[in-house]
């Protein structure tokens, strides 16, 4: 690992350097990650910056999506058609333990960036490429947003319920983020096996893969068994788990017999034991859409909080529904010491999540700020030594 004096984090990752070369959504929540676990994320920027600068939802000049994907990072602005920017960031890549870009596949060869040439200057560099639908293929050079993924891996039709039923969207941008995920995953992996190796890898990963991997743990269940694949998806229910209720909405999920005689008598409702299509887990499957018919209509006319203090105390699993301004105000959020508050320099004071892993031995207790646009170029540049390998390269 290599030891980076002119910047100190702390974490689990402190002494891991970046260079982050991603844009929008996918890239620089990975990286954020990497950096709230202590990493020195050194983030390239064009000079207008990053496309989530300029969208809405701004305070300060700043906008809040991208505060929220690139806090304790720094920021140096290069121009990527300039040869002295780009022998500025192989040298910044010479004593670096991390390179991660997601420009359309071909971009970072063209750019003399691709992993075959920064991996001769260093060796044990981990270089992580991002991208949308592949890396080869008939669609791998397409321009690719989070809707894409969500219609070309099939996680429209899930959430629609059936094949028959109007597509729909996951209204948040879930391949983007899960992609985030997996890549600091996938990196950190590397790491590893490099401490294990004394040698660095390349890394791919696609928006598209990580969905289909993603679907398959639950939702492909009509596709796992060679020979015996439903030609149709039947709907796993025409209901969502969701129960309007006097007041509201409640989240009741049934899974095991005694949580379904736990809501029979919670509800007063005890003569739903002994249905025959609801004696068993098999049954209460099979027979879904008439299990919930029947627990809308058990609820329906029940007060939300009497009834959820009466399922609670049955220990029926249970949840009310919340607005985000509810969540963020829930006593259970707060118990977990979820969201932080911090003051931004021109955005003013932010609110956002702790990082969602806690590390007792080695803690990240660092919060700083998404940066100003190329805040840090001077001093990046004022740090590095010129060397002549990234100048031949």
């Amino acid at each position: 690992m290599a030891q980076h004096s002119d910047i100190q984090r702390n974490g689990p990752l402190s002494g891991i350097r970046v260079i982050d070369l991603t844009a929008v959504v996918s890239g620089p929540m990975s990286t954020m990650i990497l950096a709230d676990q202590g990493a020195d994320v050194i983030k390239i920027e064009r000079a207008d910056g990053d496309f989530t600068r300029h969208v809405a939802t701004r305070r300060g000049g700043h906008s809040a999506s991208y505060l929220n994907n690139n806090r304790n990072k720094r920021s140096v602005v290069a121009d990527l058609k300039n040869p002295d920017d780009i022998a500025m960031i192989k040298t910044l890549v010479q004593d670096a333990d991390v390179f991660i870009q997601n420009f359309r596949p071909g971009v970072v060869d063209r750019l003399g960036l691709s992993y075959e040439v920064l991996s001769v200057l260093n060796p044990r560099l981990v270089y992580m490429s991002i991208s949308g639908f592949g890396f080869d293929g008939p669609l791998a050079n397409k321009p690719v947003y989070d809707p894409l993924i969500q219609a070309l891996s099939a996680l429209t039709t899930v959430q629609a319920g059936s094949d028959e039923e109007r597509p729909r969207l996951v209204r948040t941008i879930l391949p983007d983020k899960l992609t985030a995920v997996q890549a600091s995953q996938a990196v950190t992996a590397a790491l590893f096996a490099r401490e294990r190796t004394g040698k660095g890898q390349k890394v791919t990963l696609s928006m598209l893969d990580t969905v289909a991997a993603f679907l398959w743990a639950s939702d492909m269940n009509g596709h796992t068994f060679v020979g015996d694949e439903m030609e149709v998806e039947a709907s796993q229910s025409f209901h969502d788990l969701i129960y309007e209720v006097k007041g509201g909405y409640l989240s009741i999920s049934i899974m095991q017999n005694k949580h379904w005689e736990a809501l029979a008598h919670a509800t007063g409702r005890p003569d739903i034991i002994d249905d025959e299509r609801f004696k068993t887990t098999e049954l209460r499957d099979i027979n879904r859409d008439a299990r919930l018919d029947l627990t809308q209509e058990m609820v329906r006319d029940l007060d939300r909080d009497t009834l959820l203090t009466a399922l609670e105390e049955a220990g029926v699993p249970c949840a009310p529904v919340l607005t985000r301004r509810e969540m963020r105000q829930h006593p259970q959020l707060e118990a977990n010491g979820m969201f932080v508050e911090y003051d931004h320099p021109t955005a003013g004071r932010l609110r956002q999540t702790r990082p969602a892993a806690v590390f007792h031995g080695t803690p990240a207790t660092d919060l700083r700020p998404a940066p100003e646009l190329g805040e840090h170029t001077a001093e990046v540049r004022a740090s590095l030594t010129p060397n002549p390998l990234a100048d031949a390269s």
